[in-house]
């Protein structure tokens, strides 16, 4: 019984780790860098110095992720599914605060829209661009500081 116990808080505490370690690597990678740091050539402020333009930033932007998408397809009697995984290019750090005051808004939204859709309405590339654009507009709606400037599917998965 003992063993029992010693194994099973054992695989507690693993699994919380792995949460938490998890949990920090996802908002490393969100988080804006810190005012005094110098981070990989960006000066004191976390800015580029002078005549050095941001490749990256300018590529990809300030990124809000989304969770997951998984919804039935509409027509298929719920034999058909999509799931997507949903990134959001935003025009400035500030529309992170509004997107997630608007986010229960904004996965509603998202979630009638991809219920709406039938296979045939997602199965091209053309489609996917479409929907993609459909999203954008959908969530621009609810923002006033800034907007949504790019949606990215990270995942787009139908079965």
């Amino acid at each position: 019984m003992k063993r029992y116990l010693l194994s099973l808080g054992a695989l507690v505490v693993g699994t919380g780790l792995v949460f938490l370690i998890h949990g920090k690597v996802a908002a490393q990678m969100v988080k804006k860098p810190s005012g005094g740091a110098n981070v990989e050539g960006l000066g004191p402020k976390g800015n580029m110095p002078e005549g050095k333009p941001s490749l990256e930033i300018e590529e990809y932007g300030f990124m809000f992720p989304l969770d997951p998408f998984i919804v039935n397809l509409a027509g298929s009697r719920g034999s058909k599914f999509l799931k997507v995984n949903v990134s959001l290019k935003m025009s400035a750090p500030e529309v992170n605060l509004e997107l997630r005051k608007n986010i229960l808004k904004l996965t509603d939204s998202i979630l009638f829209l991809l219920t709406s859709k039938s296979i045939e309405d997602v199965d091209s590339f053309q489609e996917k661009s479409e929907l993609e654009d459909e999203i954008m507009v959908r969530i621009n709606k609810f923002l006033t500081i800034g907007q949504v400037r790019g949606v990215y599917f990270t995942e787009f998965i139908i079965q």
